[in-house]
This record gives structure tokens, sequence and C-alpha cells, in this order.
């Protein structure tokens, strides 16, 4: 897989995604839970200043490129098939893919009651009502007596796919050490999808996110929250892409 400032992205689409998840899980010989992360900017920034974490992000089985500044470095290094795989956009395939097959999911994320109300749309929405469970972590980091209860909990749901729906770093590290306490055959962290599927945050038109300017459209909706996550992260991603660039010209010369 291609690598954006040494984070590796999946280099095809939503559909191919979609599709490799239930062929895998059709097989059902996954020894362990397979970690996936819809990875934008500020995933591969944090991941630069954060040497744990971009350790975990090199070990998930897949990071789908979130935005579409991760898809434009991609393609630049050679990825030609790469596209944005949208953290929401990815969520709403799988289920669409499900709603008639023998696969069940599991919500973990949002604040009280949004998994739940995410239930409620999903069968509304994608015609899907094979939600095993949900739960709503606490803010603080949970204890290993916590979370093997967490995974009893999703493993006698009989849930297949654990959907995280945190912040970036703190969902992948929670998918990270999730993983060792269940059965489950993916767990998958997808930002905000949680928020924009119930309605709880409104989604960028389509146009800027084509654009890849997402991350203004929510700076202006949100600026309080976001203001100083995008005034530090927009102008180290050019940054670090345009010193790893030039370094590599230097290295060729």
């Amino acid at each position: 897989m291609p690598k954006v400032l040494d984070i590796p992205l999946y280099e095809f689409s939503i559909p191919e995604a979609t599709n490799e998840v239930m062929i895998d899980i059709f097989r059902g010989n996954a020894k362990s839970a397979k970690l996936i992360s819809a990875t934008g900017a500020h995933g591969i920034i944090t991941a630069q200043e954060d040497p744990e974490f971009k350790k975990i992000l090199t070990e998930f089985h897949y990071n789908l490129p979130d935005g579409m500044p991760g898809v434009w470095v991609g393609r630049l290094k050679g990825a030609r098939k790469m596209s944005r795989c949208y953290g929401p956009d990815f969520f709403r395939s799988v289920m669409r893919a499900t709603a008639d097959k023998p696969v069940k999911h599991f919500f973990c994320g949002g604040k009280e009651g949004v998994a739940e109300e995410l239930k409620a749309v999903c069968n509304k929405k994608f015609n899907n009502n094979s939600i095993a469970g949900t739960y709503s972590p606490p803010f603080r980091e949970m204890t290993d007596m916590e979370m093997r209860k967490l995974g009893r909990q999703i493993d006698l749901s009989g849930a297949n796919i654990v959907w995280i729906g945190l912040s970036t770093p703190k969902q992948e590290k929670f998918a990270y050490r999730l993983k060792d306490f269940t059965k489950a055959n993916y767990i998958i962290t997808v930002g905000a999808a949680f928020d924009f599927h119930t309605a709880k945050v409104k989604q960028a038109p389509l146009w800027m996110q084509d654009a890849g300017l997402e991350w203004l459209y929510r700076l202006l909706t949100e600026p309080k929250r976001l203001f100083k996550r995008y005034f530090k992260i927009v102008p180290l991603f050019i940054f670090y892409n345009l010193r790893e660039a030039t370094s590599t010209l230097f290295k060729k010369a």
C-alpha cells in the first residue's frame, strides 16, 4: 500500500473495501479482529507527533483515505486507483451491503443515546435491523476490566463488526486495545459518522468534499471547537509533504 507520511493508505475504493470485508466475514477464518480506520489529515499529522499512535496506525489492516488531501498525495505516489473512502460513506455502504445478510453490527461511541439513535436510523435509512448492541464509553480511559466486560458484551451479541465513533486519536487507540478482548471479525473507526447519520452534525456539500474543503466547512460551522485543530493540521500537512518531496528529490539528484 502507498504511504502518506509513513502511514499506509488503502489504494482502492469504497465498493472494493466493502466487498473485501464481506468476503472476509463469510470466510470466517480470522484469528483476531481486523482493524480498519478512516484516516484523514488529522490522523496522519497526529501520527507524526505521537510515535505510539503512528505505530498503532501502521498495524491496522487498512487505513481508508478519509480526505481528499491524502488521496491526492497517494495518487502522486503512484496509487492511480486510490479514491476517497469517507468514513460516513463507508459506513453507509457496509450497512446497505449487509442489510439482507447474516452480519451483525455493534455501535460503540458518541454521547449517551447517540448509538441507540443510529440503530433506529440504520433500520429506517438502510433497511438494516441487524444491530446487535450499542455502548457509550466514558470520556476517561477504560480499565482492562471494563474493556474485558465490553468485549464479552460484544461477543455475546454475536456482532461481526464493531463500529467506533469517537475522535482521532482516541478511537484508534480504543480499537487497538479492544481487539484483544473480542472475537468480532472487524473493528472499524469512522469518526463523526455517528453524528452525521443521526443529523447531530451537518455534512459539507459534496462539491466542498470533492475539492478537499470539508475541513473549511466544518471550521465555519464549529469554529470554537475546531479552530485550533485545523489551524495546526492544514499547514503541517502541506509542510511535511513538501519536506518529504524535497528530500526525495535531493536523494535522487
